[in-house]
């Protein structure tokens, strides 16, 4: 099987090619494609190198399957023209995610709703993927009324920029000569680095309330997303939905405080139950240790961890968990060879 890897030089093409090795896709051949200013560099898969080259010369070589990983505005471009080609187009970014038409999919919720008629299919947001994968089959028994979600989410959901900001301005508070320095002097990130912020405001030991544009609902697009894909993904309009996203010092995961409200009554022993068997799920017992999933342990793993459970005091039917996953991994390039392995 040909596979293209649409922004394949970026962090999370160098993810997909990793996760692509690592469950042995059955690649016969790799393109891997980016922009033509990154033409003709080379990428290492399975120990061989490959020549980047541009989509157009991609789409000439015929692939089956496309996974892009390359901006909103490269997919709404090139999606459409290798889904015309006959190759299936495996799109990470929010382009096609809420068009009509277009599947949200997540492979442990609802990936049997693939059809071969299916030539574009989104990849959700990460975020929103490690929440439905943990709550899907809860919400198979007790039908969820409404989720209540804050969002701590690594500096890696910005790419090379976010890492960098972060690197940097750590490496400048640790070069300080003097304790008494303002953190204005100590981290002169925006004038000083001789690279593109991913943030208004330093990062390292602080916390941004802010992840993308605000909307004029007060919310932020990375919000919305959260609300508009888990209905989509779920296939049901009245869950209600309330997002907070942060954006944190970590880098190796986002982890997120759930709180779900549910139509029927439960017990918590069902709850667990269930959790320990939902697909893609590892459940943290208080008993364990660590007793409870962090993104210092998840970095590099597939699955969605799930610990914190417990019942909400303060409502009926409702339980607080704490879910964490990697987010190039699960929230991005796993998730995207996952749908791609549906089609063979």
């Amino acid at each position: 099987m040909k596979i293209a890897v649409v922004g394949a030089t970026g962090l999370v093409g160098t993810k997909m090619l990793e996760v692509l090795a690592e469950r042995d896709f059955p690649v016969t051949e790799l393109i891997p494609v980016a922009s033509e200013r990154s033409a003709g560099k080379k990428v290492l898969f399975k120990g061989k190198e490959y020549t980047v080259v541009t989509p157009q010369r991609a789409i000439e070589l015929k692939p089956q399957v496309a996974l892009f990983s390359a901006g909103a505005g490269t997919s709404d471009e090139w999606a459409p023209k290798f889904a015309a080609a006959g190759c299936r187009v495996v799109d990470n970014s929010s382009r096609w995610r809420m068009e009509q038409g277009i599947k949200l999919i997540v492979p442990e919720v609802n990936g049997n709703t693939l059809t071969e008629s299916d030539m574009i299919i989104a990849n959700p947001n990460c975020s929103t993927i490690q929440m439905v994968v943990a709550l899907n089959l809860l919400h198979a028994n007790f039908k969820l009324r409404r989720i209540i979600v804050s969002t701590y989410q690594s500096v890696t959901g910005s790419g090379i920029k976010g890492i960098n900001q972060l690197t940097n301005e750590r490496a400048a508070h640790l070069q300080a000569n003097t304790p008494e320095e303002t953190p204005s002097s100590a981290y002169p990130y925006q004038s000083a680095y001789p690279y593109q912020s991913a943030y208004p405001y330093q990062i390292d030991m602080n916390l941004i309330p802010q992840i993308d544009l605000f909307l004029e609902n007060g919310y932020t697009k990375e919000e919305m997303k959260m609300v508009n894909e888990t209905k989509k993904i779920m296939g049901d309009e009245s869950i209600a939905v309330s997002a907070t996203t942060v954006r944190v010092p970590v880098v190796g995961g986002h982890s997120e405080s759930v709180n779900a409200e549910f139509e029927t009554s439960f017990t918590m022993e069902q709850v667990n139950n269930i959790l320990r068997e939902s697909p893609g799920v590892i459940l943290s017992d208080h008993n364990e240790e660590p007793p409870y999933p962090m993104p210092l342990f998840a970095q590099n793993r597939d699955e969605v961890f799930v610990g914190r459970v417990r019942r909400d005091l303060s409502c009926e039917n409702a339980i607080n968990m704490w879910v964490v996953s990697d987010n190039l991994r699960k929230g991005a390039a796993t998730n995207a060879v996952q749908i791609a392995e549906l089609f063979l």
